[in-house]
């Protein structure tokens, strides 16, 4: 078993992610970085052509020449302006294309990751929740990169600008927009930090939301049944009730944000207007210098308060992602471990030997269980609910590992063998098989993605469903609905066995796999799964025993231990908990059946005995 153990997660480690994928596309990111430069250049240059436009406004009276300078002016304001928009567009169409591809290659990561995880990992989080995970912090991406290269950066450039440019105008103007600048960032910054465990907060309130309503809508019909739609009602008010104060709080922190902003602002821009009147009656500063504070200033301080907004986002959106960097930083609970080889069957032979397993050590599931299942055996596991015989088919299939012991197919240790060719070997069928939103055909051929229609077709047949499917209005192009809703029990079983039968495993484990048929359905079943064991080593789970009563060989399982095993005669015979469990379904016929047996063996004693005379 792998460490599990979670590490903390911090900003940085979202930006390991998201900076690996940007990486693959330098020459894309290159041209947004330098055509930021670009616009930001062109935006400190133009308002310089204004400046001296109103200085020679202010000082010249109007003449063929001052004309012709104020055109050259204008033009030149004109061109730069317009080369600030050319250049914006490749700015935004390079962003386009790289957040595009980044986007979906995130997503791609995110699911390659998530998907391997273990049976444990995905049992215990809502689906809902996983999936808004994996699409928040993918598109968490678009929101910070969109403030990085259009608000933060961008800003961080025209703000040096504007000082240097209004430092060569006037030393004491420009130290002091400086300053102001220096402090109105720190203190954004600060109050971001300061606010990002309300964003957290919001963010988990928010997962909360959306687990508990996919959570109820995944069990509407349990609801309906039980008439708990009150009861489920106030359940949701109460998680929306914990979600609107962690979302006042937050709220209430961005208004105080906004208020010492406006002070800010109305501060910086009442006194360089002060100092500019006073450094113009010293004839320091010009009329077009009026003009080119204010151009600054009112391009500064929307940058400055669109900044303040888009601090709000990229950390909003930084909650976001972290919450997924949380399940990407989580180690894989089932592993390959280093150097795995793939499983080789040779005689499907499956041995369990000293096995110990628990989710907590205070409740063990199996204890000292040993069992051999000879290749081509077929052996039946049953006992009371919760003796562990579906735990047995989970660690076969590597969904847990076990706790102590080994398991072994061939004499090859599973835990030493890759996780795709263990499952490669085993068919498995479940009691309450799910099959995906896709076409009757996909549902059935996913158990070989290589094989023909007609290789599907006859799957169908031998499990009995190709005559269902065939009156269907789509037939195999029917869609099932989600998780196979749109077929009945029985039906979603047959797919599931044509799907097993396709696959071809020289393993096949079944759990109570004709349990959701009725009797016509299950006769018509078991005569499949007779031909879909044939030649392999089967370990089936049975509650009902007038399913096994044919097997090889019968294990009973109590409390995580094999308490007997034999055919089903020898052990109505040996008495104990299985005959109890037989005497149980099958009613005072019990009795009935071991007279007979006697019988027969009497009528079978004396014909010997005849016959030797």
């Amino acid at each position: 078993m792998q460490n599990t153990q979670q590490k903390p997660v911090r900003g940085r480690n979202v930006l390991r992610y998201y900076m690996r994928e940007t990486r693959r596309y330098p020459w894309v990111f290159g041209l947004a970085f330098f055509a930021t430069i670009g616009i930001q250049a062109a935006e400190l240059i133009a308002p310089l052509y204004l400046k001296k436009l109103f200085d020679i406004l202010a000082t010249h009276s109007p003449s063929p020449d001052i004309v012709n300078k104020l055109v050259v002016l204008i033009g030149m304001f004109g061109l730069i302006s317009f080369l600030g928009w050319v250049v914006r567009r490749a700015q935004i169409y390079s962003l386009l294309y790289l957040e595009s591809r980044v986007i979906a290659d995130l997503y791609a990561s995110a699911f390659d990751y998530l998907i391997k995880h273990s049976y444990h990992f995905f049992i215990s989080r809502f689906a809902g929740t996983l999936t808004r995970r994996v699409s928040k912090f993918a598109m968490a991406f678009e929101t910070m990169m969109d403030s990085v290269m259009l608000q933060f950066f961008p800003t961080a450039l025209f703000a040096v600008g504007t000082v240097i440019f209004l430092f060569s105008r006037n030393h004491i103007l420009g130290i002091a927009l400086g300053i102001w600048v220096i402090c109105f960032v720190a203190f954004q910054l600060f109050v971001a930090r300061l606010r990002q465990p309300l964003r957290t907060a919001r963010t988990e309130a928010d997962s909360r939301m959306v687990g508990a309503l996919a959570d109820a809508i995944s069990n509407q019909n349990t609801i309906t049944l039980f008439s708990g739609s009150t009861h489920e009602g106030n359940i949701f008010r109460r998680v929306i009730g914990y979600w609107r104060t962690t979302v006042m709080r937050s709220w209430r922190a961005d208004e105080f944000i906004w208020s010492a902003l406006g002070v800010f602002m109305l501060a910086i821009n009442v006194g360089l207007l002060y100092g500019a009147v006073i450094f113009w009656q010293k004839g320091l500063v010009t009329i077009g210098d009026f003009v080119l504070i204010q151009s600054y200033l009112l391009v500064l301080f929307n940058r400055l308060v669109s900044m303040n907004r888009e601090l709000r986002r990229f950390y909003d959106s930084f909650a976001d992602a972290i919450e997924m960097v949380e399940i990407l930083e989580l180690p894989h609970e089932i592993g390959n471990v280093p150097a795995a080889k793939p499983l080789k069957i040779t005689g499907r032979e499956i041995t369990f030997q000293n096995i110990n397993f628990y989710f907590s050590e205070a409740r063990p599931v199996l204890k000292d269980f040993n069992l051999t299942v000879k290749g081509g055996e077929k052996l039946a596991l049953v006992g009371p609910s919760g003796a562990g015989k579906t735990t047995v088919t989970k660690l076969l299939l590597r969904l847990y590992d076990v706790t102590d012991g080994s398991i072994e197919i061939d004499g090859q240790n599973i835990a030493a063998v890759t996780q795709e060719s263990l499952r490669d070997a085993i068919a498995f069928v479940p009691q309450e098989p799910i099959l995906f939103h896709r076409t009757l055909m996909e549902n059935i051929r996913y158990g070989r993605r290589d094989a023909s229609d007609d290789e599907v077709f006859a799957a169908a047949k031998k499990a009995n469903c190709h005559e269902f499917i065939s009156v269907l209005p789509e037939g195999y192009q029917t869609f099932v609905g989600e998780r196979g809703v749109k077929l009945s029990g029985g039906e979603r079983q047959r797919v599931a066995i044509a799907r097993a039968i396709l696959k071809g495993s020289p393993i096949l484990l079944l759990d109570e796999a004709t349990s959701s048929l009725d009797s016509e359905s299950e006769a018509m079943i078991q005569d499949a799964l007779q031909n879909l064991m044939e030649g392999k080593t089967v370990i089936v789970i049975a509650h009902r025993l007038s399913t096994i009563m044919k097997m090889d060989r019968i294990i009973v399982i109590e409390n995580g231990k094999v308490v007997a095993e034999g055919t089903h005669r020898e052990l109505l015979k040996q008495g104990g908990l299985y005959q109890k469990l037989w005497s149980i379904q099958a009613g005072g016929f019990i009795d009935d059946e071991l007279v007979a047996d006697e019988e027969f063996e009497n009528e079978e004693k004396d014909s010997s005995e005849k016959e030797s005379e």
